[in-house]
């Protein structure tokens, strides 16, 4: 009998050929093992080109919740010969390899199970067209494995069912594929692996999503009907998540949808786009990446100074220029805080997972119109495109719109007079119409040069100044209204703690508790948003020293700390990443420990923590 420590805790790899149709059954295992009760964690390791070049997908399965990416594998699935040196690497002492023994290999090991399975010579007895022998294979590796770590057929099936709904021919041929694997391992193989999946309950009331549908949907609930974007690698998704729920949610009675979803012909005329809808009343909003921030950065400037407001979701890749589109990283923090030039300050909202893609995009959206400025979605790709395991989304129906100030046709003519730029109590946003609110009055000139507080043109410095300065109050009164940070204490006594944003969370921790386990008792601050509230101010002042953990090269946040919270730089001790790939909890822990061997001062910031997290 295998020791409990062998079950649901394992790390598995798809090695494959991308264009090979190998995502849909590897996303199938994942799918499986969740609905097994287990908490996995699936990522997916993609080229940017359509096909040709190596691809993976991890999945790593964790009964104690753990969903950060784990280096060294238990189980490598091995279904491209251009990689077999570097995926055979990867498989830890007394993990597992499976391969298409249809053509000898050699892997050079001999310390790992080798489990070869002539999977091109099954298919070939079987199906006579070439495609479908290229897409089956997938199928019968996965028959394979279900069988060898005991994945319950039963629910692979049923999602099979699902997956074929709409073309119900292609479920037998599937089965078939996939009983081929199954039965050629228990037939032949007689090894069992080391590390296998068992029912659990570790998935109760949870949802496998990704980031972008998640804020796709949000932006449903949020009330926005206008998206105008232009397709780039890792948001395109988000766009089309969108269009397929108004598609379902926002028809009207006749059938007719409510919405508009719009691909212009570049980033810059989406951003445009966005911004007229906004100023015509309507939610809106667009999708894009670090480059097409850059494009749209003019644009961003004009809503800014014009105060129109702006939700922009930005899904962060490898950057800079082109990059690396289909790699992760949080290195568009400082080009979105100050987009476009001049003096420009923008809030910034920051989700830690799909669930917070849903609740922050409605926030996002509220905040953009109650301060009537653009705001920034910092996801990922690793949050946006990646599947993650979350709480079930929730809505609170009673829930409305904060539209901010919007004067309707009762309050101008009520009003004594009228100034759309203009404060009148303090909190430096003014008034706003929509048009076409009054036949006569409420009208105004749209500016984006200077401006007096009615909207006419002004060269005037004294009068510009005013006006930057008047904006500006308004990011004072956004600290108040943008999302909390997230703050754990292992320790009250500890002066040592840990920053960190983003999808960099389930890594952070998992190395807490791992440090906490030797006696380290670092507390811990997810910032999800910019400015920075009272709350961070207050944790930064209880502590002595902080890593500011980031997947950047630059430290952008930190240098954003510095900046505009005024810490001092040695208060914060830098522990970036910027190699594209999701982050480990080992990468962090290795980080934070080769400081606290090195600075002895650090080290003695912490202390014990309550409790082993």
């Amino acid at each position: 009998m295998l020791p409990d420590r062998a079950f649901n805790e394992f790390v598995l790899k798809f090695a494959n050929v991308n264009g090979s149709g190998s995502a849909s059954a590897n996303l199938l295992c994942a799918k499986a093992l969740f609905r097994m009760g287990l908490p996995v964690s699936p990522k997916n390791i993609f080229p940017s080109n359509i096909q040709g070049l190596p691809t993976w997908y991890e999945i790593r399965v964790s009964e104690a919740g753990h969903l950060a990416r784990r280096a060294g594998i238990d189980i490598m699935v091995a279904m491209n010969p251009q990689t077999y040196a570097a995926d055979t690497a990867e498989v830890v002492p007394g993990g597992s390899i499976i391969y298409d023994s249809t053509w000898p290999r050699n892997f050079g090991r001999d310390d790992i199970n080798q489990i070869g399975i002539p999977i091109a010579a099954l298919c070939a007895e079987e199906w006579s067209d070439p495609r479908q022998r290229q897409l089956f294979k997938n199928v019968v590796y996965l028959g394979a494995l279900s069988w060898l770590i005991e994945i319950d057929i039963e629910i692979i099936e049923r999602l099979l069912a699902e997956q074929f709904r709409a073309k119900p021919k292609l479920v037998e041929p599937n089965l078939k594929a996939l009983q081929i694997g199954r039965d050629y391992v228990h037939d032949k193989v007689k090894i069992r692996l080391p590390v296998r999946a068992r029912k659990s309950n570790g998935t109760a009331d949870k949802i496998m999503i990704s980031g972008n549908e998640a804020a796709g949907l949000g932006a449903v609930y949020a009330g926005a009907t206008v998206a105008s974007w232009y397709p780039i690698t890792p948001s395109t998704s988000l766009a089309e998540a969108f269009e397929r729920y108004a598609s379902k949610l926002r028809r009207d009675p006749d059938g007719k949808m409510k919405a508009a979803v719009i691909q212009a012909e570049d980033e810059l005329s989406a951003a445009g786009m966005a911004i007229g809808a906004n100023w015509n009343g309507a939610r809106a909003f667009t999708a894009t990446s670090g480059p097409g921030i850059s494009l749209m950065s003019e644009f961003i400037g004009l809503a800014y100074f014009a105060e129109i407001p702006l939700v922009l979701f930005d899904i962060q890749r490898g950057g800079p220029s082109t990059g690396m589109p289909t790699r992760t990283q949080q290195s568009d923090i400082l080009a979105c805080a100050y987009a476009s030039h001049g003096d420009t300050r923008h809030v910034l909202v920051i989700p830690g997972d799909p669930g917070e893609c849903f609740s922050l995009t409605a926030d996002a959206f509220d905040l953009a119109d109650r301060l009537q400025t653009p705001v920034f979605v910092m996801s990922d790709l690793d949050i946006g495109m990646n599947d993650w395991v979350v709480d079930s989304l929730q809505w609170d129906d009673t829930r409305r719109m904060d539209r901010g100030k919007v004067l309707d046709a009762a309050g101008l003519e009520a009003a004594t007079s009228f100034g759309r730029y203009r404060d009148v109590d303090g909190d430096g946003i003014p008034w706003r119409t929509i048009p076409g609110t009054h036949p006569d009055k409420g009208a105004y000139f749209t500016r984006g040069t200077s401006h007096t507080d009615t909207g006419g043109y002004t060269e005037d410095g004294t009068i510009h100044a005013a006006m930057l300065e008047r904006i500006a109050s308004k990011f004072e009164t956004a600290k108040a209204l943008v999302p909390k940070p997230v703050v754990r204490t292992l320790s009250s006594k500890s002066r040592l703690g840990i920053i960190n944003f983003g999808s960099t969370d389930p890594a952070i921790r998992e190395a807490m508790g791992l440090m906490a386990r030797e006696g380290y008792g670092l507390n811990h601050m997810r910032l999800r948003a910019f400015p920075f509230s009272d709350e961070v101010m207050d944790f930064i002042d209880r502590h002595d020293f902080l890593f500011v953990v980031e997947q950047n090269r630059d430290a952008q946040m930190r240098h954003l700390l510095i900046a505009e919270a005024e810490v001092p730089a040695k208060k914060l001790v830098s522990i970036t990443n910027c190699d594209g790939m999701p982050l480990t909890a080992a990468f962090v822990m290795e980080r934070v420990l080769a400081v606290l061997r090195e600075n002895r001062r650090i080290a003695e910031a912490s202390a014990p923590p309550i409790t082993a997290a």
